[in-house]
């Protein structure tokens, strides 16, 4: 802050009085700001602020990528012109089918066994 007061001699008292008048107000004023900035409800807005932005750029950085991924696991299942690609989809489909099948066959043998007691 550059300094425009008349520092000679020749100041009248008002002028003196005026200087420090502004002054006062000044320092005032930066004392409002620094208490601003200091209070608690303010760092904890400021922190609050900071991991909600932190947050919204971690979701949108997810939400990209698991677009991304399901776009080029539909990109393997159906083409370009938007058709499904049954040489692609029935291997898969056979495969779940057959794990289903064999986790419902392991779970059935495991609750039709009778429980061993521990000694």
């Amino acid at each position: 802050m550059a300094d425009t007061s008349d520092t000679s001699d020749t100041r009248t008292p008002a002028q003196i009085e005026a200087d420090i008048r502004r002054r006062r107000e000044t320092l005032a004023e930066t004392l409002d700001e620094i208490g601003v900035r200091v209070h608690p409800k303010t760092i904890v807005g400021d922190a609050k602020a900071k991991v909600a932005a932190g947050i919204d750029h971690s979701l949108g950085r997810a939400y990209v990528g698991v677009n991304r991924v399901v776009g080029d696991v539909k990109g393997q299942f159906v083409s370009e012109e938007g058709a499904p690609r049954m040489e692609r989809i029935v291997p898969v489909a056979l495969v779940v089918v057959g794990l289903v099948g064999l986790l419902t066959m392991t779970s059935r043998r495991r609750a039709s066994q009778p429980r061993r007691r521990r000694r």
